[in-house]
């Protein structure tokens, strides 16, 4: 084993996502879900299995993590201990180029990031494909960031069938890559909010067996339409499934209502640029912030008309998969 790894990967933007787990522990869906990287923005995490060390830590940001947080990371850890036969503590530090716990997916890169460090530094000869189960465990969105670029996490009862795998895409009729020629405009809307709690608790809302039924027509929609290069029709139903989402949380026993006012103000934008003829939809996760999909000939004028809402913004791209570090990039 060499001991030592760093890792980066890009945190995703769901198109048809997940809600709620039939298994809290291994993190299982109930359905499959289908998301995109986003870069530059990006988690960086180094890991070093320490033989003679006393206990695990976790540094995020430089503060250190404990509770519940720290509970993820471990069963992440723990289930690479198992895989590498090992019984060594871990030093694991990690940095992100992004706000965290804004709804801008910052669990699937920080997850993504330290499964493939863990898995390095273990010495374990694994495919992207395999490091997405043990990310997985930490966050189900973090299996489709390893594999980067458009994913699909397969739902499944196991690791052999629950994993993320590259999903291939094709150019539209119009010329339209949806790997080179997308830009997203991230509308940042800082309110914090807690995800886990709402999948806990999915299950409980009188909308989610309506979701679940609905969301395999959605899927099989966003599979054509990648496929097809087809720009309306795969942010069309980015932007149908994000409220289809929404009425889910909202509906569950505590209420939750991620939006804020210069979400809906957001939204509010976007659809007046699409009657005047720009090609432009939004997305959101579980959280206020929002992704503002268009092209890249239009990303100037959507930027301009975005950010008069009174939010922050940047303008990310497609990231590829999670990728390994030289050691020079080590954070410690």
């Amino acid at each position: 084993m060499t001991r030592k790894a760093t890792a980066r990967a890009h945190p995703i933007q769901g198109l048809v996502k997940y809600h709620g787990m039939r298994d809290a522990s291994l993190r299982l869906p109930y359905h499959d879900s289908i998301s995109l990287c986003t870069a530059p923005t990006a988690t960086t995490t180094t890991v070093e299995w320490e033989p003679d060390g006393r206990e695990d830590t976790y540094v995020i940001g430089g503060e250190p993590v404990e509770g519940r947080a720290a509970e993820r990371i471990d069963a992440v850890v723990d289930h690479v201990r198992e895989l590498a036969g090992i019984d060594h503590a871990v030093r694991l530090e990690s940095r992100n180029s992004f706000p965290p716990n804004i709804g801008f997916g910052s669990s699937s890169s920080g997850f993504a990031a330290a499964a493939l460090a863990l898995t390095e530094a273990a010495g374990l000869e694994l495919s992207r494909s395999d490091v997405s189960t043990v990310a997985r465990r930490g966050s189900s969105s973090a299996a489709r960031s390893v594999t980067g670029a458009y994913s699909v996490l397969t739902a499944g009862l196991n690791d052999a069938d629950c994993r993320s795998t590259r999903l291939d895409v094709g150019v539209g009729d119009d010329g339209f890559d949806p790997e080179s020629d997308l830009r997203i405009v991230a509308a940042h809307v800082p309110a914090y909010k807690e995800t886990e709690a709402a999948h806990r608790e999915a299950a409980a809302s009188h909308m989610m067996q309506a979701r679940t039924a609905h969301v395999q027509d959605q899927l099989v929609e966003m599979r054509d339409a990648l496929r097809a290069g087809d720009f309306d029709r795969i942010y069309g139903t980015a932007e149908h499934d994000s409220l289809s989402l929404t009425a889910t949380t909202m509906t569950g026993p505590a209420g939750w209502v991620y939006w804020q006012p210069e979400t809906i103000a957001v939204f509010n934008a976007v659809r007046a640029l699409r009657e005047e003829g720009v090609p432009v939809y939004f997305s959101t996760d579980t959280g206020a912030s929002v992704y503002v999909n268009t092209r890249t000939e239009h990303v100037d004028t959507v930027e301009s008309r975005v950010a008069d809402v009174g939010v922050d913004t940047d303008v990310w791209e497609v990231g590829g998969p999670a990728h390994v570090l030289d050691a020079s990039a080590a954070l410690f």
